[in-house]
């Protein structure tokens, strides 16, 4: 999970939220704040909702592009709990919430992968053999 967690805000504009995305190499951020998530825009959303559609980014809010639904998971939960939840709504991106509802952290499909190969045996021993092996 990552707890540095950029936010944009409703308000402002779609280009203003590309320019970000693109600064911390991100395809997506939460819309609101970690108090009041409201949503989430992705760079699927900019190209089905804006681009496709013909807006102007300068002229777009976030607010008229951003998916509404925002999915979590609890910091109780575990990582199969979590990958639950991702798969059964088709999510890339999930948000991690405390008791109060407030958003602590955010879990991507790229922090999971990483996880899933630093815990197996398989892909450990390979790169073992890997740099056994290098010159």
């Amino acid at each position: 999970m990552s707890e540095d967690v950029e936010f944009v805000s409703p308000d402002a504009s779609v280009q203003d939220a590309a320019v970000l995305m693109g600064e911390i190499d991100v395809g997506g951020l939460p819309v609101g704040t970690r108090e009041q998530p409201l949503g989430i825009v992705t760079t699927r959303d900019l190209v089905y909702r804006l681009c496709a559609a013909g807006l102007d980014p300068a002229s777009t809010s976030v607010r008229q592009v951003m998916s509404p639904n925002i999915f979590a998971c609890s910091t109780e939960d575990d990582l199969g709990a979590a990958m639950d939840v991702m798969a059964a709504h088709h999510v890339r991106r999930l948000m991690v919430s405390d008791a109060d509802g407030r958003m602590v952290g955010w879990i991507t499909l790229s922090d999971i992968a990483r996880r899933l190969l630093i815990d197996s045996p398989v892909v450990r021993d390979g790169l073992d053999e890997l740099n056994r092996t290098a010159l």
